[in-house]
């Protein structure tokens, strides 16, 4: 079996992505793209904001107009991995941002992890102003993600998995070994 041309790693902020993404990246023919950078760089070009907070807030209609505009510039793009949450929540409630309907990825992976490593990463990432929110909120967050996700995974009828990041050498073996076929499995 080949490799997946388009993976989609989601996960709540702070559980590791784009520093998985980051490595992959480094030792693969994958191009690590983080729609959250994309869409602040879209937003600065067009004098919209400076900095991601500044961006989240906009009116939610100029945010999804970006987002689009992001989806369909990397639609047809291939050999990706698609850093983003998957799921943003705001006040008004939950909304998938996996831009499905554009961009259709082979594969869904969802990263995970203990809520104490979660709020150590987003306490330690000095580059964003990270949300420290409380063990229940983020508890829902993880639960509505994984249910939207396989809601999509259905809808796409693509392949869905989750790994679980407790240890980041190990996360990025078996994300490795997931991406590059080296478990044997359909060879």
């Amino acid at each position: 079996m080949r490799p997946w041309e388009r993976v989609a790693v989601v996960g709540v902020p702070g559980v590791g992505k784009t520093s998985l993404c980051s490595d992959i990246s480094l030792n693969s023919n994958y191009l690590h793209l983080n729609y959250g950078e994309l869409m602040l760089e879209i937003a600065q070009n067009k004098g919209l904001a400076t900095t991601l907070p500044e961006m989240l807030l906009l009116d939610l209609s100029i945010q999804y107009d970006i987002w689009k505009t992001v989806a369909l510039q990397i639609k047809n793009k291939k050999n990706i991995l698609l850093d983003l949450h998957g799921l943003d929540h705001f006040k008004e409630g939950y909304l998938i941002s996996l831009p499905f309907e554009i961009m259709n990825p082979d594969i869904i992976i969802i990263i995970e992890s203990a809520y104490e490593d979660i709020i150590q990463r987003r306490i330690a990432d000095s580059l964003e102003d990270r949300i420290l929110e409380g063990q229940s909120t983020l508890n829902e967050h993880v639960k509505m993600l994984r249910l939207a996700m396989i809601s999509v995974s259905a809808r796409l009828g693509c392949n869905l998995t989750i790994i679980d990041n407790y240890d980041f050498e190990t996360c990025l073996k078996e994300l490795e070994l997931l991406l590059f076929n080296k478990s044997g499995i359909n060879e």
